[in-house]
């Protein structure tokens, strides 16, 4: 995941508390807490990924 451009999510909280990053890498969309790298790393292929996102918020 070292060679992965992670962005912040829009979700993520604009006063430096939570930060959420997120990374397209290769077949699958990874997200992590921008404070905990390595203990928080979750992926997921992208059909389920922006599945999760429109069952949480509505459509990406």
């Amino acid at each position: 995941m070292s060679c992965a451009r992670w962005r912040k999510s829009s979700q993520s909280d604009s006063s430096g508390g939570d930060r959420v990053e997120v990374a397209e890498v290769s077949a699958v969309v990874a997200v992590r807490d921008s404070k905990e790298y390595a203990a928080s790393l979750v992926k997921a292929a992208p059909a389920l990924f922006a599945s999760e996102c429109r069952r949480f918020r509505g459509p990406v």
